[in-house]
């Protein structure tokens, strides 16, 4: 992210830095046992209120994704990466493909089909004909 990242109005700032920072670990862009930024730094960088970036962080400790070093920092913990990727495609199941299915059930459309499909588009998006 640029110095004085432009945040949105539609969602609370400390959200959008804790969503931003699940990414950065889902990504591996932030490692188990890495470092991340000080509560003053990010916030410096960002040009946002210290509090608002020490809101995120809390978040972030109280879901177990960062833990605390006292007089060290803050760090990611172990194993986070693999939980949260987890829960998302549980998450991804239970609200995408759930009512996919629902609706191939009413139209009486064969599991093996919906696969076919998605075997499809798959080979497409990764570039082969």
């Amino acid at each position: 992210m640029s110095a004085g990242a432009v945040f949105d109005d539609r969602t609370a700032i400390y959200r959008q830095i804790a969503d931003r920072l699940r990414e950065d670990i889902l990504r591996g862009v932030l490692a188990d046992d890495e470092q991340v930024m000080s509560t003053n730094q990010y916030a410096a960088f960002h040009r946002i209120n210290p509090a608002t970036v020490a809101k995120a962080f809390q978040e972030l400790v109280d879901a177990g994704l960062l833990y605390k070093r006292r007089g060290v920092g803050m760090f990611v913990t172990p194993g986070c990466g693999e939980r949260l990727r987890a829960e998302r495609r549980a998450r991804f199941v239970d609200d995408v493909l759930g009512p996919v299915l629902d609706e191939a059930e009413r139209l009486a459309i064969p599991p093996e089909e919906i696969v076919a499909v998605i075997r499809a588009r798959s080979t497409t998006a990764k570039g082969h004909p």
